[in-house]
């Protein structure tokens, strides 16, 4: 199920930090991908529908380098055939020991406008990486070609990625942060709540940073709500 246009704007302005109380309210409290982060800070935010990649460990006699002459082969494909707009994400065992990618496959992804790549391993080439305007979530720098340790083995079929379940189509959401993943049926409505938990924490945020108590306002009695109102309104928000 793809999101709308006013769902992925609304997704691209809150926080994944909004986005996981937003999803615990649904009951869902393992969402946040462990243990990665964004290479370049200076990239956008990433919103886009997850289409997936599995590694398993590598075996000597199977993983070589003349296994990428072949077009069929699954990190090839996947890099090809990720959808415009989507985000790769590489389940990698959560082993950084060898890379998940490198800078000419993740430019490539840039180029098809593909909006990000997530791998709880590790990228090779990390500098060049950085310099990228994409969004490209790691683990940690990876020099060694994956072929070492992984074996690319399924295409668009449920991962886990640093231990939460990604099922193709999810909504995956990213900041400085880091990566949550939303169930696309739930997107929309996940969405509109965070926008709205948003824009209520701005007005929170200005009333501390003046020097008021979190009391009253954090959660808000029903003054504040009506503060808050007013403030909204004045706002234009």
């Amino acid at each position: 199920m793809a999101v709308s246009e006013a769902a992925r704007d609304k997704l691209k302005a809150v926080s994944t930090a909004t986005l996981t109380t937003v999803m615990l309210k649904r009951g869902f409290r393992n969402v946040f991908i462990a243990g990665i982060h964004k290479i370049n800070h200076d990239a956008p935010r990433m919103v886009g529908p997850a289409y997936t990649l599995r590694y398993i460990p590598a075996r000597e006699d199977i993983d070589h380098l003349g296994v990428f002459a072949d077009r069929g082969h699954p990190q090839r494909r996947a890099v090809e055939e990720c959808p415009e707009g989507a985000v790769l994400v590489m389940d990698s065992r959560k082993d950084p020991s060898a890379a998940s990618a490198g800078s000419i496959l993740v430019t490539r992804l840039w180029k098809r406008g593909v909006a990000g790549v997530v791998t709880d391993g590790g990228f090779r080439d990390t500098p060049d990486i950085a310099e990228l305007p994409f969004p490209a979530y790691h683990a940690a720098p990876s020099a060694p070609t994956n072929l070492i340790r992984h074996h690319a083995l399924d295409i668009n079929q449920p991962i886990g990625c640093g231990d939460v379940a990604v099922y193709p189509g999810d909504i995956l959401v990213g900041d400085n942060e880091g990566v949550v993943v939303i169930p696309s049926d739930i997107a929309e409505d996940v969405a509109n709540e965070a926008f709205e938990q948003t824009v209520f924490e701005d007005f929170v945020e200005e009333q501390v940073r003046a020097g008021r108590s979190i009391f009253g306002i954090y959660p808000p009695s029903p003054e504040a709500e009506k503060e808050f109102t007013a403030w909204r309104k004045e706002k234009g928000r």
